[in-house]
């Protein structure tokens, strides 16, 4: 191997906060930045573990050299390697400048968006849920939102309208990995009541003036299960389409759940009989 070739396979030393790459990361805590160049940061080895058990791979990955000699890090940056992606070995203070505020870790990787068509129902089983989310605006919700979609099985994720940017840090950290294992998918309002026609099972929504308890009601799958906004809930449109109108009975003053919750609740109904316990 040639000297040049084997500087490819070295990580790049950098310890100054005005690097050019550096900076590059850095603008990608901005969502317009983030929708220029199709990435996103994110931090953690077990986050970017999770990616790579998905087929995800950092484009680079950026760790604190004195963590590169031993450990997960060192797998991790081996895997980068020898794949053709960058490893960047950089200084606590440069971290630390790439890092969140709250609990920064040693390690982050910059990985390209990925955005999957909206789902074909032919290819979805008996059972399958795809979940629905109407102009979702804080990213914390959407990121705990997929986490559930992760954990109860359900098919994906379609954003419809002017939804938070589910590749921003807070959402992608909330997701625990989720973001690597959930396809998302975004459509306008009319571009998403136009597919949602040929729908072959029923179309969930939930909402206020729904007659139905969500959890006496037998879904025909493949469903579609609709979420409204965390303020305005589900808009007149959205519900007009519904086949179903299902609500959460609750013996409280308010009428209506934290979002994340609500959504949670909702899928572990209609997935329940396909959990099960492991051995």
């Amino acid at each position: 191997m040639n000297r040049s070739t084997s500087r490819q396979h070295e990580p790049m030393v950098i310890t100054s906060l005005q690097n050019d790459r550096v900076k590059a990361i850095r603008a990608l805590d901005m969502r317009k930045e983030r929708k220029a160049t199709g990435l996103f940061v994110a931090e953690g080895a077990s986050i970017i573990f999770t990616a790579r058990e998905n087929g995800w791979m950092p484009q680079t990955l950026v760790a604190r050299e004195n963590t590169l000699s031993a450990g997960v890090v060192t797998e991790l940056s081996r895997w980068v390697m020898q794949a053709g992606g960058n490893v960047m070995a950089v200084s606590e203070a440069v971290l630390a400048k790439l890092s969140s505020k709250e609990n920064p870790q040693s390690v982050l990787g910059v990985f390209k968006q990925r955005h999957a068509p909206l789902p074909d129902p032919r290819s979805l089983g008996t059972g399958d849920v795809v979940l629905v989310l109407e102009e979702v605006r804080d990213p914390g919700n959407l990121g705990t939102i997929m986490r559930t979609v992760d954990a109860v099985g359900a098919k994906a994720v379609i954003l419809v309208g002017q939804c938070c940017d589910p590749w921003s840090r807070e959402c992608v950290r909330a997701t625990m990995g989720s973001i690597f294992a959930v396809p998302i998918s975004r459509a306008s309002h009319d571009g998403y009541l136009e597919w949602s026609k040929a729908w072959p099972g029923d179309v969930v929504a939930t909402h206020l003036a729904g007659t139905e308890d969500f959890r006496m009601a037998h879904y025909r799958a493949p469903s579609l299960l609709m979420m409204g906004s965390e303020g305005p809930g589900l808009s007149d449109q959205m519900a007009a389409v519904a086949t179903r109108k299902v609500k959460i009975p609750m013996a409280g003053r308010l009428d209506s759940l934290n979002l994340a919750v609500a959504t949670a609740i909702v899928l572990y109904q209609m997935r329940g009989s396909n959990l099960k316990l492991g051995s």
